[in-house]
């Protein structure tokens, strides 16, 4: 990572709004305690379904918990699937897909009913239009943030979109050289995953696990819980 410049990154909240607003809290007090010259938070993506506030989340994207700190949020599948459910135009296949996969408490946490598709017009157009505008990934330094990770084959620069946020394998079983360092969610595991190419930050934190952040600064990393 350039010097002067720390990187806090954000695993899969999935609708855990009073955690992320925690680990918000435990990174500012983190960033007041050890001052940097420059800060930047990533959200690795998949902020709705499944967990109780997912309107929730989307508030605390939008600012930025420390101040003066530049602030990346990036697309994950489910927003993918939340946007495609929710277009006019949406088929029955994708609505079904997106509540099979936990849109249910997400259209709840806006007062809307899922089984009753006139009141998702409950859920307002600038969250929409937030969802549209994430990004598909990131780089900085040695870093390349996604939110699934990356096809191994491919350069990062012609990545595609779907691939960052669903793919698993080959990426997962890859032993190989990346380009950069992947830093992803979207695959939970126990606790953070360290390899030499990747570092995995979804601890399923909506099934009981913990929210994880990853410090990332010069050639070190290490880990705030949430």
């Amino acid at each position: 990572m350039p010097g002067g410049l720390r990187v806090y990154a954000i695993g899969d909240p999935h609708g855990c709004a009073e955690r992320l607003a925690a680990l918000h809290e435990r990174i500012a007090e983190h960033a007041a305690a050890e001052p940097v010259e420059r800060i930047l938070l990533v959200h690795l993506g998949d902020y709705v379904d499944r967990g109780p506030d997912s309107a929730g989340v989307l508030d605390l994207l939008r600012a930025p918990p420390v101040r003066g700190a530049a602030l990346v949020n990036l697309a994950g599948n489910h927003e993918q699937m939340m946007l495609a459910a929710l277009d006019p135009q949406a088929e029955e296949e994708v609505i079904a897909f997106w509540l099979d996969n936990g849109g249910g408490p997400t259209l709840e946490s806006y007062g809307a009913d899922p089984r009753d598709l006139r009141s998702w017009r409950a859920v307002p157009q600038r969250d929409l239009d937030f969802l549209a505008r994430l990004k598909p990934s990131f780089a900085i330094g040695g870093y390349f943030f996604a939110h699934a990770g990356v096809r191994p084959d491919v350069p990062l620069d012609r990545q595609d979109a779907m691939d960052l946020a669903w793919i698993r394998e080959p990426f997962l079983s890859w032993r190989g050289p990346l380009e950069a360092v992947v830093v992803h969610g979207h695959t939970p595991s126990e606790g953070p995953e360290i390899l030499p190419h990747r570092i995995g930050l979804d601890t399923g934190a909506v099934f009981g696990g913990p929210l994880t952040c990853a410090v990332l600064e010069e050639d070190r990393v290490g880990f705030i819980f949430g």
